[in-house]
């Protein structure tokens, strides 16, 4: 593998430094670096972050592989400038098996455009009645450490009980979908004053509040792990903070669209903005961003959800429920944090790479750009702005919410331990 020389880039959003890359690892971090016979990328003040890490990305396969597959859904995130993705396990056969778990691990392995580690189900077919084969799955070359019924909430306390004393033996996590199915039936957007203008079946905020506040005490009562997908409400914020006041083992995350849209919204009977859990209000937003900056939520997570054209292109209450977002996660976060204010480069990388790779074990991910370390990184030009053309995305589905909307910010090129998977904003 030839050495490359990123010139002129600034890490983590400081001072322009040069990197040198040399094979799959970092050789050099510093000042006027040359290097005879290397590739030469001129940064221009870019900004480089190390490589993303989703915790929390649908790829599909098997079984839906007409919504994406995992070769489509890595060029995504290679596109997005994520290095790693932890696929859930909502799949076809679902994901409760070591055989389904190294299917979709060799899959990754073969593709080879980002680290694909597998999430394994905490229930037998996500019906929330038996609990999976959790050890198995652990054992197996996938090495699963994240369980989530995603998709479904683990709804049983005695189940979520026993999956959280049953991951301690490896210091596994469960990553709860927090949603009481009985408080949602007919839901089909946020319970508010715009469902109730609408006529749409509300989904109320406390439906996602109750689970938290029960699975924080499990998890407190087991000494256990226990992480908040896709946290929502202003609520969710309040109860996590006190959790973590009291030394209780929960860590949450916030998705990108969670972060910039609301409920107001669904006022246009737009399919594309129909997901789970629903968007909420501007306070929630609000509360939401504080939240992800005082570090009261860990990391941002995309809930990557692809579907076809024709699960999008239909009535609201026929439509499926999520949206796409490798490709648009890192603009919409330049957007409502670091364009307000609200964190630093740094902090984009804490959260958006060096503690998501820190909850889901993702060994030589979320690693400091210094000598020695592993070469994922991702090049940012954050001072580009322009308009989000799904045309033009990797994923295989295009139910995006921000198709003509300008966005700050474009990946030009992400490297997975020094292989270039993205040059000059083109994969590979």
């Amino acid at each position: 593998m030839s050495k490359i020389l990123i010139r002129g880039a600034k890490v983590l959003g400081g001072e322009q430094q040069d990197v040198l890359i040399d094979g799959g690892t970092i050789a050099e971090v510093g000042s006027g670096l040359s290097a005879e016979g290397a590739e030469v990328v001129e940064a221009g003040g870019k900004v480089l972050l190390p490589g993303l890490v989703d915790l929390h990305t649908h790829l599909r396969e098997p079984g839906r592989e007409d919504s994406e597959t995992v070769l489509t859904g890595t060029r995504a995130a290679a596109s997005g400038g994520y290095t790693s993705v932890f696929a859930m396990a909502n799949t076809f056969p679902v994901a409760d098996t070591a055989g389904v778990v190294e299917q979709v691990w060799r899959l990754g392995k073969e593709h080879g455009y980002c680290d694909v580690r597998p999430i394994g189900a905490v229930t037998v077919g996500l019906e929330g009645s038996k609990l999976a084969e959790l050890g198995a799955m652990h054992e197996s070359a996938a090495g699963v450490t994240v369980f989530s019924d995603d998709g479904k909430c683990v709804h049983d306390a005695v189940i979520m009980r026993r999956a959280l004393e049953y991951v301690k033996a490896f210091n596994g996590v469960i990553a709860q979908h927090a949603q009481e199915p009985r408080l949602t039936e007919g839901a089909e957007m946020n319970e508010g004053v715009v469902s109730a203008e609408l006529g749409l079946g509300g989904w109320p905020a406390v439906a996602e509040e109750s689970i938290i506040a029960r699975d924080v005490l499990l998890a407190d009562h087991v000494g256990s792990r226990v992480h908040i997908c896709h946290l929502s409400t202003a609520g969710s914020v309040e109860i996590v903070r006190w959790a973590k006041s009291r030394g209780i083992q929960v860590t949450a995350e916030v998705t990108p669209h969670h972060l910039l849209l609301t409920d107001e919204l669904v006022r246009t009977y737009n399919p594309v903005y129909k997901v789970n859990p629903p968007l909420r209000t501007e306070r929630d937003v609000r509360a939401l961003r504080e939240a992800l900056a005082d570090g009261t939520i860990d990391i941002v997570a995309t809930d990557h959800a692809p579907h076809p054209h024709e699960d999008k292109d239909c009535e609201w209450a026929a439509a499926a429920m999520g949206m796409v977002g490798l490709e648009t996660a890192l603009s919409v976060v330049q957007e409502t944090m670091v364009d307000t204010g609200l964190l630093d480069w740094a902090g984009v990388a804490d959260r958006m790479s060096f503690k998501p790779a820190q909850i889901g074990q993702a060994t030589g991910h979320g690693r400091p750009v210094s000598a020695g370390e592993p070469a994922n990184l991702t090049l940012v030009d954050t001072a580009y702005r322009g308009l989000v053309e799904p045309a033009g995305f990797a994923s295989r589905s295009r139910n995006t919410p921000y198709e003509g909307r300008e966005l700050p910010g474009r990946v030009t090129h992400t490297w997975l331990r020094g292989k270039a998977t993205l040059v000059d904003g083109k994969l590979t």
